[in-house]
């Protein structure tokens, strides 16, 4: 039972509050009960399927169209889900959301009933405008790797168009953009689309041509799938790309455009270079110039060292002239090197005398013993057998010697 707020009065008159008067449609609306077990047969339209599981499309005619909702309890015993464009059956009740004052179907059922109409022609057209080699792999041209002017056809007031700029600005701002403003939806579209082209194709500045639209139902997109739109695109000298609607999106323009985005932030970066990429490759090209010159200079440097060596053994006085200065490099790095030497030498000294200083005769003195010399030839005694009663001897200890004289056995 819904709250029925107060009215209030506005120069004398009873006026309805905004949610008092769609509560009151509601109600109207959802009592009905002609309104509350409706079979509504109609063309899918912007199908989406969200998280939760609920299902949110549109089913339309030629001359109206009707919002839908299916629960996702509901859309479970749904074999097959439908696909934008095909013709179905549903069953439901009438309802009404006040949050937007829009009219729904609250649908239990759907029944499957082919193509729909709009569908149809769309792949009627896309097949007759194939057969002609319209779409041919072969007709599609590459699109400029540094673009410099970028044409851009679409509405000036377009999400779109600010989706472009955005990235343009982001990915690559040297690219200057020229606007050929036009409609994009409804029977007027077409021709301005196709004078937009032509008005870009007439200048001689225009790099590459973005074809761009945001988002919508088959219908509001129908503009693109337009015969005549579709010749203009692949008749154009310039590259164009087409990024119309969503990502599932596919119109005839798309098929005969030089390349396909899917959304026009997409189309944007399809058409230009990134510059942080090319930042990078600026970066490796370097690395790799420097890594080149580096290994030239140094085969270089190898040959001028040998041809150095040839005018050497023939000309003394040019190879002391042109040495002169390698000579004090030499010199410094030999000192170095001497000085390094030194150092390593002084060091293994230094060792070697730890070493000979462990098995020195002074060492022995040290500990006691003595070394005992004939004075007359200072030969060392080892053996009583080298003396004689009254040779004169000369003994050596640990500070200092003295002399002595043999006197007996």
């Amino acid at each position: 039972m819904l709250e029925q707020l107060p009215l209030f009065a506005v120069a004398d008159r009873k006026a309805y509050t905004v949610s008092q008067l769609m509560a009151r449609i509601r109600s109207t609306v959802e009592t009905d009960p002609r309104l509350m077990d409706v079979w509504v047969e109609g063309e899918v339209s912007n199908f989406r399927q969200v998280a939760s599981g609920h299902c949110y499309f549109t089913l339309k005619d030629a001359g109206a169209e009707l919002r839908c909702v299916m629960w996702r309890d509901r859309v479970r015993g749904i074999r097959t889900l439908p696909a934008n464009g095909d013709s179905v059956l549903a069953h439901g009740r009438v309802g009404v959301y006040e949050q937007r004052g829009d009219l729904q179907l609250y649908v239990d059922t759907l029944e499957p009933l082919g193509l729909g109409w709009l569908y149809q022609e769309y792949e009627r057209l896309k097949a007759r405008l194939e057969a002609e080699g319209l779409f041919a792999p072969e007709r599609k041209r590459p699109l400029p790797r540094f673009p410099r002017r970028i044409g851009v056809v679409t509405s000036p007031d377009a999400a779109a168009l600010r989706d472009i700029l955005n990235i343009l600005s982001r990915r690559y701002p040297l690219a200057e953009v020229v606007l050929a403003p036009t409609l994009v939806q409804g029977e007027e579209a077409p021709p301005q689309i196709i004078a937009a082209l032509r008005a870009l194709n007439a200048r001689e500045d225009i790099d590459v041509i973005l074809l761009v639209r945001g988002g919508g139902s088959l219908e509001e997109l129908w503009a693109f799938n337009d015969e005549r739109v579709a010749r203009a695109v692949a008749a154009s000298r310039i590259p164009v790309v087409c990024g119309v609607g969503h990502e599932t999106d596919f119109s005839l323009a798309d098929f005969a455009a030089d390349r396909r985005a899917p959304t026009p932030s997409a189309a944007a970066e399809l058409a230009t270079p990134d510059r942080a990429e090319l930042a990078g490759q600026v970066r490796t090209l370097r690395a790799r110039l420097v890594r080149a010159l580096e290994a030239d200079l140094a085969r270089r440097r190898g040959r001028v060292q040998e041809q150095v060596r040839v005018l050497r053994r023939l000309s003394p006085a040019l190879r002391l002239s042109q040495t002169r200065q390698r000579l004090d490099d030499l010199t410094e790095r030999a000192g170095r090197a001497i000085r390094h030497q030194i150092a390593v030498r002084r060091e293994r000294l230094a060792g070697l005398a730890g070493r000979l200083e462990g098995v020195s005769p002074l060492a022995t003195l040290e500990r006691g013993y003595a070394i005992v010399r004939r004075a007359a030839d200072g030969l060392i005694v080892r053996s009583p057998a080298q003396v004689a009663v009254g040779d004169a001897l000369r003994v050596r200890v640990r500070d200092g010697e003295f002399g002595a004289r043999v006197s007996g056995e």
